[in-house]
Parts: structure tokens; C-alpha cells; sequence
């Protein structure tokens, strides 16, 4: 990923939300207290009721909905969410923030390397959904999330870093979500970062760091 924006201009930086979008709101807090050297311009809900939109509107940043409801097939949905994207001036990153679509190979083709996600497991372990019962099921000891490169393939592109979190004896679903939650939150504005100085790109399916080969994940342990 090359940033090309001029000297005196934040990278731009477009969120994808279906929901109540805490991981961009701490995206956006991040921002303002200069953590995160970046503007957050655009803010791109699926469904037209996502909490997170009225957030985004309170703190002037432009949003938009694009209800997959309305299109055919995936692909109709992804060239409309790519139009979007397109039309609001080219970003120089897409952050996945809670976003509960699929996107097709045409998308992730599209904008590889500039598009990112974070899933809350180590991945590759516990792809998909219910990823703290799957934690709790197995008995682990640790739990946590990832931020990843997205590609075609389910929570499948390269990792470039990982939060890390205890697996406590009384652990619910809920009070290990939580504490993830937390984690999410400081490690999505860490490595967006990374990624947007140029610290942090991908390169034929690998991610670089400082112009070397990453041969394992980053790793954050927090609480």
C-alpha cells in the first residue's frame, strides 16, 4: 500500500459499520486526540438503522446507507458499496468496523491491500461468528482479536497483529466479550497506524513491516 496524499493532508480513512460501531467510534476518538494521524471521512452502514451512524452525523463525518436488502446478489451490492466508496474521493485505507457482510473477490480485489478488518479471535482460530463460545468451548487460555489484511477468504487474509487477552476460570460469553471489546479498541487505531505511515503493508500476501517479511502476527497483551 502506497499512501499518496499530499503533505499537508491526514490520510483518508473510510469505515464500513453495520451496527453501533464502537470500534470506529474508538477509530474517530483515536483521531482527535492524535493517536491515530488520520481523518475518518466517510462512515458506510448496510442497514439504515445502525447506531452507529448517528455518531458519525453528531461528530460531522459524512455517512451513507447501502441496504444489501435493495441489491440482487452480493456482486450488485459490493459495485454499489464500491461506487460509494469511489465517489466520496479515493481513501487511503477501508477499515471493516462490525461490518456483517461477505464481500465478494470483485471487492476485496479492488481495494487489496488498502482494506482492513479486525476479528475478535487469534486468528485463524474461530473464524466466522461466535468466536467466545468457541474460546470457552476449548478451554482456552487465551482469547483475543486480530487485525487483518481482508481477502476473499473468510477471516483469512494476513494477519498483522494480535490482542491478547486472559481466559478467566469464570468467564461468560459476555464478560469475555467485553474484555476483547476493550482490546479491539486499543488495537485497531495501533496498527491503522502502522499501516498508514507505511510501517505496516502487504506485499503478495504477506504483510512487511519496516520493509521486512513479518514472520509472525504483532502481538499486544492487555490486561
Amino acid at each position: 500500500m502506497s499512501i499518496k496524499t499530499p503533505d499537508t493532508a491526514k490520510p483518508r480513512i473510510t469505515i464500513l459499520i453495520s451496527g453501533r460501531g464502537s470500534n470506529m467510534a474508538a477509530l474517530h476518538r483515536a483521531c482527535c486526540s492524535g493517536e491515530l494521524d488520520a481523518e475518518i471521512t466517510h462512515v458506510i452502514s448496510n442497514t439504515p438503522d445502525a447506531a452507529g451512524l448517528d455518531y458519525a452525523a453528531k461528530n460531522g463525518i459524512k455517512t451513507s446507507t447501502i441496504d444489501h436488502r435493495d441489491y440482487a446478489d452480493r456482486s450488485d451490492f459490493d459495485q454499489a458499496l464500491i461506487t460509494a466508496i469511489e465517489k466520496n474521493d479515493p481513501s487511503d485505507m477501508i477499515l471493516l468496523a462490525g461490518f456483517m457482510r461477505r464481500l465478494t473477490g470483485e471487492f476485496t480485489r479492488h481495494f487489496y491491500g488498502r482494506l482492513i478488518n479486525i476479528h475478535p479471535s487469534l486468528l485463524p482460530r474461530h473464524r466466522g461468528l461466535n468466536t467466545h463460545a468457541g474460546a470457552l468451548a476449548a478451554k482456552e487460555n487465551w482469547h483475543g482479536c486480530s487485525v487483518h489484511f481482508v481477502s476473499e477468504e473468510l477471516d483469512g487474509g494476513p494477519v498483522i497483529a494480535r490482542g491478547i487477552v486472559p481466559v478467566l476460570a469464570d468467564d461468560t460469553e459476555t464478560t469475555l466479550a467485553a474484555r476483547v471489546l476493550a482490546t479491539e479498541h486499543r488495537l485497531y487505531p495501533t496498527v491503522v497506524q502502522l499501516c498508514l505511515h507505511g510501517n505496516a503493508v502487504c506485499q503478495d500476501r504477506h504483510v512487511i513491516i519496516n520493509n521486512q517479511p513479518l514472520c509472525y502476527p504483532l502481538l499486544y497483551r492487555y490486561g
